[in-house]
């Protein structure tokens, strides 16, 4: 039987559980791109804008600075960006997996991945209206596969991370 844990409780393993899996999406995505790497890499003309082929999570930091703080972001400063955004993300995601586990049944490797395809869902259906996205039907499949593996392993590591934190707490 797990601990029953109050509201309050089940928002800080979440937002553990939320770096955790972050942390293997992560992994899961450097290991993916150093096997990739062997490809042609894309290389950009002297007067495009970095901007132009910044990750998302870059793009959406640097959208948020433009409209609260009215400034813009070097693009010396998408790695950073990509980094806070995508780690910042993942944690409050996990936060929400936190709360919810009060009121969903089954088993934690079962609602972890199902947790990552709606995370998925919910960047496309986020990411598409912004215009940092297409549909995802206009994308290759291997590419939707290679995206929605990474957020398969995000939900599996958030619930793995959750189980063993409400263990432990």
């Amino acid at each position: 039987m797990s601990k029953q844990l109050s509201p309050l409780g089940a928002l800080a393993v979440g937002v553990g559980a939320g770096v955790i899996g972050t942390g293997f999406m992560t992994a899961w995505q450097e290991l993916a791109a150093r096997l990739r790497r062997s490809m042609t890499p894309k290389h950009m003309a002297a007067d495009e804008d970095p901007w132009a082929r910044a990750p998302a999570p870059a793009q959406v930091g640097r959208r948020l600075v433009q409209v609260v703080l009215k400034r813009d972001v070097p693009p010396e400063r998408i790695p950073l960006f990509t980094n806070a955004v995508h780690w910042g993300f993942g944690t409050m995601m996990g936060a929400a997996y936190g709360l919810a586990q009060g009121t969903v049944r089954g088993k934690p490797m079962v609602r972890g991945p199902l947790f990552g395809l709606g995370v998925w869902a919910q960047s496309y259906a986020t990411l598409v209206p912004m215009g940092l996205y297409k549909p995802p039907w206009r994308y290759p499949a291997k590419s939707i596969a290679t995206d929605v593996s990474y957020h398969l392993v995000y939900g599996a590591g958030t619930a793995a991370g959750f189980e063993l934190l409400r263990r432990t707490s």
